[in-house]
C-alpha cells in the first residue's frame, strides 16, 4: 500500500531487537548496520486514494541507517 506520512509518529515502541527480528540477516545484507530493531508507532498517513487516516505503522531501524521497510499494519479510524 502506497502512503505518505504526515507529521510526527507518536506512541513509538520497540517490539524486537537483533535475534528477535526475523529479517535481521536480510536487513544487514541489504542495508548494512549492526543492531536492527523492529518498532511500531501511530501516525497520520495520506493513502494513495488521497484520504487522510490514522494508522498503526511498523518498521525496522538501525543506528546510522534510519527507518526501512515501513508498512501499515492497520487503520485506526
Amino acid at each position: 500500500m502506497d502512503f505518505e506520512i504526515l507529521g510526527e509518529l507518536s506512541v513509538v515502541e520497540i517490539i524486537g531487537v537483533n535475534l528477535s527480528v526475523r529479517e535481521s540477516a536480510d536487513l544487514k545484507a541489504r542495508y548494512g548496520g549492526r543492531r536492527w530493531r523492529k518498532l511500531k508507532g501511530i501516525g497520520t498517513v495520506r493513502l494513495a486514494s488521497g484520504s487522510v487516516r490514522r494508522a498503526e505503522l511498523h518498521w525496522y531501524e538501525a543506528h546510522g541507517v534510519g527507518k526501512r521497510k515501513m508498512k501499515i499494519k492497520r487503520l485506526l479510524d
